[in-house]
């Protein structure tokens, strides 16, 4: 099936009550969906040739908070991760990121991006959409997360808690996910910070072949299984940290994982998760 008739096919079964104009109650439009997920698709199958694992993960109904890792100077990461729940699930599924507020003030992206369901990071937004039964994804790392260079690749910076905060207050299981090839698409090897701030932006991402344009590497994103953490969000800082580590734990031991695949290095048997995953490895 073409992209564009699988995107039509997916937008069309989004269990989202779009109005008579085709816009929800957040501003989502189906038609600005259509042409952006066509884009999306096309990377998605055949620049970046995005291998997707343990989408099963993700329930095909109700709230779920999916927390993953920053791969890349730019939000390759969260547009894939889209994409993937979009293309793979059944029924597909609309993945509401919480962006960075720099976003919007940006007039054309912050128009597309806030048209395709994509809210700025505010708790009330992630605990209005998380209400409302959607599927919220959200990145701990924030952008010290893209800002990490090539050689940087494979570690976690600090997440942040209220992600974990959020999801104990409205009782939404976690969904880890761990995202490789970013880095090797987009090289980072050095941020210019004061141009960034010139512009407007946290940093621009500068790559070794100048062109901020991304290489087509191969990329992975792996969906771990749900974590449900037993606690209350007005508990102690060090309790929720705990829970936020645990998290953190899965998605790092993914990425070890996936590094350890891509260099060729195939893990015995002993070491790997119950479903033969390679999970139960040890970074």
């Amino acid at each position: 099936m073409l992209i564009h008739d699988q995107v039509r096919e997916a937008i069309d079964s989004l269990e989202i009550p779009f109005g008579e104009l085709g816009i929800d109650a957040y501003g989502t439009s189906k038609n600005h969906l259509r042409t952006a997920l066509t884009a999306l698709g096309f990377l998605y199958r055949h620049y970046f040739t995005v291998e997707t694992r343990g989408i099963e993960h993700v329930p095909a109904r109700g709230r779920a908070m999916l927390v993953g890792n920053h791969s890349g100077g730019i939000a390759i990461d969260a547009a894939m991760i889209i994409a993937a729940c979009a293309l793979e699930m059944s029924p597909p599924r609309l993945a509401q990121t919480m962006t960075d507020r720099f976003l919007a003030r940006m007039p054309l992206l912050g128009t597309w991006t806030s048209r395709m369901g994509q809210l700025t990071g505010l708790p009330q937004h992630a605990e209005r959409l998380l209400a409302d039964e959607r599927l919220v994804l959200v990145f701990p790392e924030g952008t010290r997360g893209t800002a990490k260079l090539y050689r940087e690749r494979h570690s976690l910076v600090d997440f942040g808690t209220g992600f974990m905060r959020l999801a104990l207050r409205t009782q939404t299981p976690i969904i880890p996910v761990a995202v490789l090839g970013g880095s090797e698409a987009f090289p980072t090897v050095r941020n210019s910070y004061s141009l960034g701030r010139y512009l407007g932006v946290p940093y621009i991402p500068l790559v070794a072949y100048g062109l901020p344009v991304p290489f087509p590497a191969k990329i992975e994103i792996q969906f771990g299984a749900p974590i449900r953490p037993s606690a209350d969000s007005h508990d102690d800082n060090s309790v929720i940290r705990a829970h936020v580590d645990e998290v953190k734990a899965a998605i790092a031991q993914m990425v070890q994982a996936g590094a350890r695949r891509r260099r060729g290095v195939v893990p015995d048997a002993g070491s790997l998760g119950p479903e033969g995953s390679g999970l139960g490895e040890s970074p």
